[in-house]
C-alpha cells in the first residue's frame, strides 16, 4: 500500500516539471547518532538529516511511509536503521553515505517501535515495542530474520543498549527498574534470557528480601496454629501469590535515569536520588558508590547531581544534569568524586562519543548540539544552534530568491539563506508571537502578537535586522497578517473578529488607516491587487458552527485610501461599509479555507468535511441581505483533512496543503494537478503553512507538529508554465521597484525603536537556566499602553464631550434641583404618621436602577434559601441515615434503667430483627441436628437389637417425651466446665450443641457457630425481657410516687411547710426516644411568624377574650357566691387551719371600760379560741403523720425498686459474661475456619505452584533433549569434517606419488605453510584514548578474516613460489589441494567454536532442569509438612472450659490481727517467684507436650516398622516370582546385546525382505491358480456332462439293484450275523494295537521330560528358595 500510495504521489504533468526536496530545516527531538567520525545524523518529520561535522554539510533521507520513529546506527557497517510510524510499522536499513536501502524488516507489532539499537559487532539489531505487545526482538538484519523475541507486558523501556565487549548482553532499564539480558545461541537457535537487578532503596541501603513461596524465619506457634505466609492469609493461589506483599513491606527503590557499560562488562546506573550505582555484569552484584565531597570556596556549589545522561571515559564517567553543566565522575574503587568538566548554556539531555573518542557530542534539551573536541583549539563548537521551539511561521524576503524569515511562538525572529539554509541572524521579542508577513513593496515584515501588537522588523540589512515600529492595535491577539500582492496594504486579523487596514510603506510610519468589524473566527483573509487595477479587493472568510456553514466578507480598498483616509472612517477608527462596499455572502457546507481569483470575479474553496475543491461565482448585481452562493465547480482534492489553499503570484497556479502532509499543485482553471509532493505526513498533522515566491521557482513548507522545514525546488521546470509566471515575475518587480527603492531607502535611514527585546549579541551573552526556556532581555514599562482602538475611542469621546459641553451642564443643574426636590420631600415623609408614610423605594426616580437592585436582592435571597434549603436537606438526610440504622433497624431499642436512690444503671441489650436468611440457615441446622439424633438414637436400637415388645413401648415413651418436649426445656449432658459457658442459667437450651471435643470439620464449626448465635440472641433476648419488666415496674412506681406527691402536696400546702417535693422522672438514657422529637421549648431561636400569621392570631384572641367577658357578666350566682361564702358551700375540715375568729369591737378599748356583757362576750371569745387550736392541733397532728407515711411508703417502694434493680445489674453482668463466653468461642471458631481456609489457599498454592514447576520440567527437559541431540548431530558433523581433514593430510603423499621423493617433501612442506596475516595496528593515541580497545570477534569479522586469509594465499600459490623442476600443471593442482586444505581447516575452527558453544548450551539447559527439579521436590516437601500441620491442626482442637480462678474474700473474723512473728517482704519477690513457678509450668506443659509428641512418634515408628515387615515378606515373595520367571532366549539376547536396537531392526529388515519375496511367490501362485482356476472350469464343464449321462444310466442300473436288494433281502440274514461278528474281532485287535502304541509313546514323553528339565536347569540356573 504504502509503495503504491508513493507511486500515486508522483508527478503529475504533461510536461515533466515535477518538485524534489532541496533541504530539510528541524532539530532533533531525539538523541543524535554517529554514523563515522564525522557525520551525525537525527530524525525530524519524514527525514533523517545527516551533518558532516566539518563542512556542516546536510544530507536528507526520505521516509516513504511517513514520519520518522526511533533511529539507531551502525557504525562498523555504517547502516541507519529507523522505523516508521504508521501501522504495522517497518524498519528500514540504509547504507551510508550512499543511501541505498540494504533491507526491511517487517515484524509483528502493531503501532509503534520505541527503541533500536546495534551491537557493537555482527549484524544483530535489537528492537523494542511498548503497547501493545511489550516486545523485545533480536533480528539478523543481514538476512531480515527474528533470531528471537520475548514478551514483557506491562514493561516500559526508556533505554536499551548492548554490551560493547560481548553482543550477548543487553541492558534495558526503564524509571523503576534494570534488567540484563543474556542471548544464548545453540546453533542456529536464539534465546533469550532475563535477569532483573536489585536496586537499593532510595537512601542507598539495601533491604534483605525473604522468600516469599518458601519463607525460612517463620515463627511456630502452639497455640493458635501453624504460622503461614501473608499470601496464604491473603487468599493468593495463583501466580501473584509469588510477589505478593502488603503495603507495609514496599518500600520505596532507586528511580534509575540513565546507564552505561564499561570494559569490564560492568554497569554504572545513574539514579534521580543522586546515587551511583556499580552493577556487575555477571553476578549482577549492585554496589552504591560512595561520593567524596570536596570543600568549595564557591557559594553556590552544586551538591545534589541527578544524572540524565552517562558516558563511559577511562577512569570513570561524564555526566549531565538538568543545571546545564557536565560533571566528570573520577571513580576509584568503591568511591567516587566530581569534577566540572564543561559548562553549556542549556539542559544537557544526550551526550555520546565519536567512534574515535575524539570528540564528544553534546545535545541540549531545545535540540541544539555541540561538539567538545579533546585536545584542540577551540574545544567546543556548536554545529546545530536550535530555535527556540516550532516555527510558528514562514515567508521569503521580497523577491524571494535569497533569503527567508521564520518565526516561533516565543517571539524568535531568523533570517536564513534560501540557498543552504544557514542562519543570518536573529532577533528575540520579549512576547509571544502568532504570525508572520514580509513586505511585497519594501524590505520589511510584519510580526503579530498575542498581545495585540503588530511589530515592523526592517529586514534591509540582512546580518543585522531591527524593530522600526511597532502598532498596538488592540488587547485581543492577532491571528493574520497579510500583504496584498503590491504591498499597499496590511491586512491585520485579530480574535476579536477586527480587520485592521495598515499602510504598509514604511514612509508613512505605518499609519492605521482604520478597522472593519467581521465574524470572530477568521480563518482566512484572501486579497487580489492586480496591476491594471488601483483597487484591493479583500475576502474574509469565517465559521458559523453553530449554523454549520460559512461565511465571506468581502470589501474594497482603494489605492489612494491613505490619503484620504478620514473620509473613509468615522471618529473612531471604523470604515464606513457604504464606502468600501462590503457584501456579505454565505456557503451552505463549512470551508476550511478560501480565496478570491484574480480574475472572473470566482472564489475557490476548500471543503473542510469532505474532500473536494469547489469554485463559486460571485454575482454582478449589487445587493444588500446575505447572499447565498452556490457551487459552480466541483473538484475532488484527493487529499484528506482540512486544507489550505493559496495563490502563486501571477494567480493562475492554486496551491493546496492538507492534513495529510500533500502539496499540490493546480491550474486553476480545470483545478487539475500538474505537481505534487509528499513533504510531511498525517501522523505530524500535515502541513501548517506554505509560501511560494514571485518567480514561482522556490517553495517552503512548514510541517505543522512535526517541527519540519521543507523546501522544495523544480525539477525540468520549463517551457508554459516558466515562462507565464517568470514574465509576470518581471512585471510586478518593474512595477514595484520605484517603490521599493523609495522605501528601502527610508528603512536605511530609520533609526531603531526602543521595545522590549533582545539582538542575537545580546541574547547569546546570557545564561540558560533550568526554569525558562529562553532568556530575554526585559525592560519594564513605566506607563501602560493604550490600544489604539481605544486612543480614538477615547479622542472621539472627548471630541463628544467637548460639542455638547452646554448641554451637559443644563442637566447636571436640572438633576441637583431635582434631587434637592425629593430631599426635601423625603424630609417632609419622615414627619408624617406610619399610616401616612411612604416607602423610601418610592423616592426612586431611576426605576430601572430600582428593579434591578430588587431582583439583584431577590436573586441573593433565594440563592441564599436554596444554599440553606440544600444544608438542611443534607443534614436531614444524613439524620435520616443515622436514625434508621441506629435505631429504626433495631427491633429491641436501647435504653437504660437508673436507681430511684443509689448511683446504679442497668442496661438492655439492643437487638436487630434476625433475617430471613438467618432464620432459614437456622432452621436448616435444627433440622439436622434433630435428624443427626434421631440417627443416632436409631443406631443405638439396631445395635442394642432389643425385642419387637420393648421396641413399641419404647417408642411411645418417645413419642411421649417429644410432646413434653415442647413444653419443658432440655438441658444438655454436658457439664458447665466442659460446656464453656453459663448460658443454661438463663433456661436456654444447649442440647443440640455439639461436643467441644467434636469439632473437626469445617461444617460441624459452622453449624456450631449458627447455634451459639441463636444462643446468644436467646439469652439476650431473656434479659431483655426481665429488663422490660423492670421498666414496667418502674413506670408503676413513678405513677404510684405521683399519686402520693399529690396529697404530700395538699399536706405541705395545708401546714404551710417549705419543703420540696420529691418526684423521681425518666431521664434522656431511660426514654430515648425523647431525643428524636424536638420540643418547643428546646428551641433558643425567635420563631419566624409571618406577618399575616400575627395578625390573625391576634383577631381570635381578641375574640376570645370578648367572649370570656360575656360569660363572665352573664354569671350573677357564681359573683353572689364570691362575695357571700368565699365561693364554697360547705366548709371543709383541711379549712380549719385556715379558720379565724373574729375580735369583737370592743376588744379596740381598754379593759377597763368594758362592760359586763362585754366581758362574758370575751371570755366565751377565749374559749371558742382555745376549742379552735384544739382542734387545730389535732388535724395539724394528723397531717403529720399521714405524710410521714406517705413518705416511707414511697421511700420503701423505691428502695425495693432499687433492690430489685440492684439484682438485674447482676443478671446483667451475667448475660454480658455468658454472651462474651459464647462470643469467644465463637471467635474461636471463626479463628479455626480462617486457619483452615489458610492451609487451603497455601496447598491450592503449592498443588498450583507444583503443576507449574512440572510444565517448566517438561519444558527444560524438552530443551535438553533437543539440545542433545542437536550436539550429537552436530558433533557427528565435526567427527567426520575432522576426519576429512586428516584424511586429506594422509593422502597428500599419494596423490604426488607420480613426483620425485625429494619434490614431494618439498611440496609437503609448502602444503604445511600458513600465511601470516598482518594485523592493522591501530595508534597509540587512540588506544589510549578509546575506553574499550579492540571489540572481540563476531561472525562478520570472522568473515572478513577468512577472505584476507583467501587473500594472503593467492600470494602462496603464486607461480613464483613454485619449486624448481616441479610441473606448472603440478603446481597447479598442489595449490588446489593446499586451497581445500585450508578452507577445510577453517571450517574445522567453526565447527569446534560452534561445537563448544552448544556444549555451553546444553550444560546451562541441564542446570535449569536440575534447578527446576530441586524446586519440584522442595515443593513436594513443603506439601508433605503442610499436611501433617493440617491435620495436626484438626486434631489439636482449641476448647473453652470454665474454672474458677481469681482472689478469695476472707472474712473478718478470720484475718490475722497479731504480726510479731511475720517478715515485711517486698512484692516484687513475691512476683518474681511466681514468674519462675509460671515458667517452670510452662517448661512442664512443653515438656508433656513433647513427651506426648515422643509418643505418638513411637507409635507411629512401631506401625511403619510393621509396615516394612511386610513390605520385605512381599519383596521377598516378588523377589522369588522374579526368580522362577521364565526367561526365554528374546530376553536374554535384549540383556546381552549392546546394540539390541541396531538387530532388530537388521532383523527388521530381513523380515521385510523376506515378506517382499513371499508377496511375490504369493502373486505367482495366485496366477498359477486363476489359470488352473480356469482349466478346471472348463474340465467341470466336461465333467457335468459326463455326469449327466452316468445320471441317466444310473437310473438304470438303480432298478438292477433294487431287484437284486430285494433278492438278498430274503436270502442272506445268515450272511449278516457272520458279518457282524468279523467286525466285532476287528474292533476288539484295533483297540489292543493302540494301547501298546500309547504306552510306548508315554514312556517316551517321560524321557523326553527329564531331559528337557536338565537342559532348562542348565540354560538358566536358578537359586534355591529361601
Amino acid at each position: 500500500m504504502a509503495q503504491g500510495r508513493e507511486r500515486d504521489e508522483g508527478p503529475h504533468s504533461a510536461g515533466g516539471a515535477s518538485l524534489s526536496v532541496r533541504w530539510v530545516q528541524g532539530f532533533p527531538k531525539q538523541n543524535v547518532h554517529f554514523v563515522n567520525d564525522n557525520t551525525i545524523c537525527y530524525p525530524c518529520g519524514n527525514y533523517v538529516i545527516f551533518i558532516n561535522i566539518e563542512t556542516k554539510e546536510k544530507t536528507v533521507l526520505q521516509c516513504s511511509n511517513g514520519i520518522v520513529g526511533v533511529v539507531a546506527t551502525n557504525i562498523p557497517c555504517e547502516v541507519v536503521a529507523f522505523s516508521d510510524r504508521k501501522l504495522k510499522p517497518l524498519i528500514y536499513i540504509y547504507s551510508f553515505p550512499g543511501l541505498t536501502r540494504r533491507t526491511k524488516l517487517k515484524g509483528n507489532i502493531l503501532l509503534d517501535y520505541t527503541l533500536l539499537s546495534f551491537s557493537y559487532c555482527g549484524t544483530y539489531l535489537a528492537s523494542y515495542s511498548s503497547l501493545p505487545e511489550f516486545e523485545l526482538a533480536l533480528w539478523n538484519w543481514e538476512s531480515s530474520i527474528i533470531l528471537c523475541k520475548k514478551s514483557q507486558p506491562g514493561m516500559d523501556v526508556n533505554q536499551m543498549s548492548f554490551n560493547p565487549m560481548n553482543w550477548r548482553q543487553l541492558c534495558l532499564s526503564s524509571p523503576s527498574t534494570v534488567s540484563v539480558w543474556t542471548i544464548e545461541r545453540s546453533n542456529q537457535e536464539h534465546y533469550f534470557r532475563a535477569r532483573s537487578v536489585k536496586l537499593p532503596l532510595e537512601d542507598g541501603s539495601f533491604f534483605n528480601e525473604t522468600d516469599v513461596v518458601f519463607p525460612q524465619s517463620l515463627p511456630k506457634d502452639l497455640i493458635y496454629g501453624p504460622v503461614l505466609p501473608l499470601s496464604a492469609i491473603a487468599g493468593l493461589v495463583g501466580e501473584e501469590a509469588e510477589t505478593f506483599r502488603p503495603k507495609d513491606d514496599l518500600y520505596p527503590l532507586l528511580h534509575p535515569t540513565m546507564h552505561c557499560w564499561t570494559p569490564t562488562s560492568d554497569l554504572y546506573i545513574g539514579c534521580e536520588e543522586g546515587h551511583l550505582l556499580m552493577v556487575n555484569g555477571d553476578t549482577l552484584k549492585v554496589t552504591v558508590l560512595n561520593k567524596i565531597e570536596e570543600e568549595s570556596p564557591l557559594e553556590d556549589r552544586r551538591n545534589f547531581i541527578s544524572p540524565v545522561t552517562l558516558v563511559y571515559q577511562k577512569e570513570g564517567v561524564l555526566a549531565s544534569g538538568i543545571d546545564g553543566f557536565v560533571y566528570s565522575f573520577i571513580i576509584k574503587d568503591r568511591s567516587y568524586m566530581i569534577e566540572d568538566f564543561l559548562e553549556i548554556e542549556r539542559p544537557v539531555e544526550h551526550m555520546t562519543f565519536s567512534p574515535n573518542y575524539t570528540m564528544l557530542l553534546i545535545q541540549t534539551d531545545k535540540g541544539s548540539v555541540y561538539i567538545y573536541t579533546f585536545g584542540k583549539e577551540p574545544t567546543l563548537n556548536k554545529v546545530l544552534d536550535a530555535c527556540d521551539g516550532k516555527f510558528q511561521a514562514i515567508d521569503f524576503i521580497t523577491p524571494g530568491t535569497q533569503h527567508f524569515m521564520t518565526l516561533t511562538h516565543s517571539g524568535e525572529i531568523c533570517v536564513w539563506w534560501l540557498e543552504d539554509c544557514a542562519c543570518v541572524s536573529k532577533i528575540y521579542l520579549n512576547t509571544p508571537a502568532t504570525v508572520l508577513a514580509c513586505c511585497p513593496s519594501s524590505l520589511s515584515a510584519a510580526v503579530g502578537t498575542e498581545g495585540g501588537s503588530v511589530y515592523f522588523i526592517s529586514v534591509y540589512d540582512k546580518e543585522s535586522p531591527q524593530v522600526v515600529h511597532k502598532a498596538f492595535l488592540s488587547e485581543s491577539s492577532v491571528q493574520h497578517v497579510v500583504y496584498d500582492q503590491q504591498g499597499i496594504f496590511l491586512l491585520v486579523g485579530t480574535s476579536e473578529g477586527k480587520v485592521f487596514i495598515i499602510n504598509a510603506n514604511s514612509s508613512s510610519s505605518f499609519q492605521i488607516i482604520g478597522f472593519t468589524e467581521v465574524a470572530k473566527d477568521i480563518l482566512q483573509i484572501s486579497t487580489v491587487s492586480l496591476l491594471e487595477t488601483d483597487i484591493v479587493e479583500v475576502m474574509v472568510l469565517s465559521s458559523l458552527p453553530e449554523a454549520g456553514r460559512s461565511r465571506l466578507e468581502m470589501f474594497t480598498l482603494p489605492a489612494l485610501l491613505p490619503q484620504v483616509s478620514t473620509t473613509f472612517a468615522d471618529e473612531r477608527g471604523r470604515l464606513k461599509d457604504e464606502i468600501i462596499h462590503k457584501y456579505l455572502y454565505e456557503l451552505e457546507h463549512t470551508l476550511s479555507s478560501a480565496i478570491l481569483g484574480f480574475q472572473s470575479n470566482q472564489i475557490y474553496g476548500f471543503c473542510s468535511q469532505v474532500p473536494y475543491i469547489c469554485s463559486y461565482l460571485l454575482p454582478k448585481e449589487e445587493h444588500t441581505n446575505i447572499y447565498i452562493l452556490k457551487p459552480y465547480k466541483k473538484v475532488q482534492s484527493r487529499q484528506y483533512g482540512p486544507g489550505m489553499l493559496y495563490l502563486s503570484s501571477h494567480g493562475l497556479w492554486l496551491i493546496t496543503i492538507a492534513k495529510c502532509g500533500i502539496l499540490c499543485i493546480r491550474d486553476i482553471y480545470t483545478l487539475e494537478t500538474f505537481a505534487r509532493c509528499r513533504s510531511h505526513s498525517h501522523q505530524g498533522h500535515g502541513i501548517q503553512s506554505m509560501r511560494i515566491s514571485m518567480d514561482g521557482q522556490n517553495i517552503l513548507v512548514n510541517g505543522r507538529d512535526d517541527g519540519t522545514l521543507v523546501y522544495l525546488k523544480w525539477k525540468r521546470f520549463g517551457g508554459h508554465l516558466a515562462s507565464e509566471i517568470l514574465d509576470y515575475y518581471q512585471k510586478l518587480l518593474i512595477s514595484l521597484s520605484s517603490t521599493m527603492d523609495k522605501e528601502n531607502h527610508y528603512l536605511s535611514t530609520t533609526p531603531k525603536v526602543s521595545v522590549d527585546l533582545g539582538s542575537d549579541s545580546e541574547h547569546t551573552k546570557q545564561k540558560a537556566s533550568t526554569d525558562s526556556s529562553q532568556d530575554e532581555l526585559v525592560l519594564t514599562d513605566v506607563k501602560k499602553e493604550i490600544p489604539w482602538i481605544q486612543q480614538k475611542s477615547q479622542e472621539a469621546i472627548k471630541k463628544e464631550v467637548n460639542l455638547f459641553s452646554k448641554k451637559r451642564k443644563e442637566i447636571k443643574q436640572g438633576i441637583k434641583s431635582l434631587s434637592k426636590t425629593i430631599l426635601n420631600m423625603m424630609e417632609e415623609n419622615d414627619k408624617l404618621e406610619n399610616i401616612a408614610k411612604l416607602d423610601q423605594q418610592e423616592f426612586g426616580l431611576d426605576l430601572e436602577e430600582l428593579e434591578r437592585l430588587h431582583d439583584e436582592s431577590q436573586e441573593e435571597v433565594a440563592k441564599m434559601i436554596n444554599d440553606v434549603e440544600m444544608h438542611n436537606l443534607a443534614k436531614s438526610y444524613l439524620a435520616e441515615l443515622i436514625k434508621e440504622e441506629c435505631w429504626n433497624s433495631m427491633a429491641v431499642k436501647g435504653r437504660a434503667l437508673k436507681c430511684f436512690h443509689i448511683p446504679c444503671v442497668v442496661e438492655n441489650f439492643p437487638m436487630k430483627a434476625r433475617t430471613v436468611e438467618e432464620l432459614k440457615e437456622l432452621e436448616r441446622v435444627l433440622q439436622q441436628k434433630k435428624i443427626e439424633a434421631e440417627c443416632l438414637k436409631l443406631r443405638k436400637e439396631i445395635v442394642e437389637a432389643q425385642s419387637g415388645v420393648m421396641l413399641v413401648k419404647q417408642r411411645h415413651e418417645e413419642d411421649d417425651e417429644e410432646e413434653e418436649e415442647d413444653k419443658t426445656v432440655k438441658y444438655s449432658n454436658l457439664p458447665n466446665y466442659l460446656l464453656g459457658s453459663l448460658s443454661t442459667d438463663f433456661g436456654v437450651d444447649t442440647s443440640l450443641l455439639s461436643s467441644q471435643l467434636e469439632l473437626h470439620s469445617r461444617e460441624e464449626k459452622i453449624n456450631q457457630i449458627i447455634l451459639l448465635k441463636d444462643i446468644i440472641y436467646k439469652v439476650k433476648t431473656a434479659f431483655n425481657n426481665e429488663f422490660d419488666a423492670a421498666y414496667k415496674q418502674k413506670e408503676f412506681e413513678i405513677a404510684r410516687v405521683k399519686e402520693r406527691n399529690v396529697r404530700i402536696r395538699e399536706i405541705i400546702l395545708d401546714l404551710e411547710l417549705e419543703e420540696a417535693v420529691w418526684q423521681p422522672e425518666f431521664e434522656d438514657c431511660e426514654t430515648p426516644e425523647r431525643t428524636l422529637v424536638v420540643q418547643d421549648e428546646e428551641i433558643t431561636a425567635h420563631k419566624h411568624i409571618k406577618p399575616w400569621h400575627k395578625a390573625k392570631e391576634e383577631l381570635i384572641m381578641n375574640h376570645e377574650a370578648e367572649h370570656w367577658l360575656l360569660i363572665q357578666g352573664a354569671s350573677t350566682r357564681l359573683r353572689a357566691l364570691m362575695d357571700m361564702m368565699g365561693g364554697v358551700l360547705e366548709v371543709k375540715k383541711e379549712d380549719i387551719l385556715r379558720m379565724v375568729i373574729p375580735q369583737p369591737a370592743f376588744m379596740a378599748k381598754p379593759d377597763a371600760v368594758w362592760t359586763e356583757e362585754e366581758r362574758k362576750q370575751f371570755k366565751d371569745y377565749e374559749k371558742k379560741v382555745k376549742e379552735l387550736n384544739e382542734e387545730r392541733d389535732k388535724y395539724r397532728k394528723s397531717l403529720e403523720a399521714e405524710l410521714k407515711k406517705l413518705q416511707n411508703s414511697i421511700q420503701e417502694s423505691t428502695q425495693a425498686f432499687d433492690e430489685h434493680l440492684k439484682r438485674l445489674f447482676e443478671r446483667r453482668v451475667k448475660a454480658e459474661m455468658v454472651t462474651n463466653q459464647e462470643e469467644l468461642k465463637i471467635s474461636n471458631l471463626a479463628f479455626s475456619l480462617l486457619l483452615d481456609e489458610e492451609l487451603s489457599s497455601r496447598e491450592k498454592f503449592l498443588n498450583n505452584y507444583l503443576i507449574r514447576k512440572q510444565h517448566e520440567k517438561s519444558q527444560t527437559s524438552e530443551a535438553v533433549r533437543k539440545s542433545r541431540e542437536d550436539l550429537d548431530v552436530y558433533k557427528e558433523h565435526y567427527d567426520n569434517l575432522l576426519a576429512e581433514d586428516k584424511v586429506m593430510d594422509r593422502s597428500f603423499k599419494k596423490e604426488f606419488s607420480e613426483i620425485p621423493g625429494h619434490q614431494v617433501d618439498i611440496l609437503y612442506k609448502l602444503f604445511k605453510r600458513r600465511p601470516r596475516i598482518s594485523k592493522q595496528k591501530t595508534h597509540s593515541e587512540t588506544t589510549s584514548v578509546v575506553p574499550f580497545g579492540e571489540l572481540p570477534g563476531s561472525d562478520k569479522l570472522n568473515k572478513d578474516a577468512f577472505a584476507q586469509l583467501m587473500k594472503a594465499m593467492d600470494e602462496l600459490d603464486n607461480i613464483s613460489n613454485m619449486p624448481e623442476g616441479l610441473d606448472p600443471l603440478v603446481w597447479n593442482h598442489f595449490c588446489m589441494t593446499r586451497r581445500a586444505k585450508v578452507e577445510n581447516e577453517q571450517k574445522v575452527k567453526q565447527k569446534a567454536a560452534d561445537l563448544l558453544e552448544m556444549a555451553t548450551f546444553l550444560r546451562k539447559r541441564v542446570e535449569e532442569e536440575e534447578k527446576v527439579q530441586q524446586e519440584i521436590e522442595r515443593v513436594f516437601h513443603e506439601l508433605i509438612l503442610l499436611q501433617e500441620e493440617k491435620v495436626r491442626f484438626q486434631l489439636n482442637l482449641t476448647i473453652q472450659i470454665l474454672l474458677k480462678q481469681g482472689q478469695v474474700e476472707l472474712e473478718n473474723f478470720q484475718l490475722v490481727l497479731e504480726y510479731s512473728d511475720a517478715i515485711l517482704i517486698n512484692k516484687s519477690i513475691i512476683e518474681d517467684l511466681n514468674s519462675v513457678i509460671r515458667t517452670q509450668g510452662q517448661k512442664k506443659v512443653a515438656s508433656m507436650m513433647e513427651s506426648k509428641d515422643v509418643h505418638k512418634r513411637i507409635l507411629q515408628i512401631e506401625w511403619e516398622h510393621k509396615k516394612m515387615e511386610m513390605e520385605r515378606e512381599d519383596l521377598n515373595q516378588k523377589a522369588w516370582d522374579i526368580q522362577m520367571l521364565f526367561f526365554s532366549r528374546d530376553r536374554q539376547k535384549y540383556l546381552n546385546e549392546p546394540n539390541y536396537e541396531a538387530l532388530i531392526s537388521i532383523q527388521i529388515g530381513i523380515m521385510e525382505q523376506t515378506i517382499a519375496v513371499l508377496d511375490k511367490t504369493h502373486k505367482k501362485n495366485v496366477e498359477n491358480c486363476k489359470k488352473l482356476l480356469k482349466k478346471l472350469g472348463k474340465f467341470s464343464n466336461q465333467k457335468d456332462i459326463a455326469n449327466y449321462t452316468l445320471s441317466c444310466n444310473l437310473r438304470e442300473e438303480l432298478v438292477a439293484v433294487s431287484e437284486r436288494k430285494d433278492i438278498c433281502n430274503a436270502m442272506g440274514s445268515k450272511l449278516t450275523c457272520e458279518k457282524i461278528v468279523k467286525e466285532r474281532y476287528e474292533n476288539m485287535m484295533q483297540q489292543q494295537k493302540l494301547t501298546n502304541i500309547s504306552k510306548q509313546q508315554a514312556e517316551q514323553i517321560s524321557v523326553l521330560q527329564t531331559e528337557v528339565e536338565r537342559l532348562r536347569m542348565k540354560t538358566f540356573p536358578a537359586l534355591v528358595q529361601m
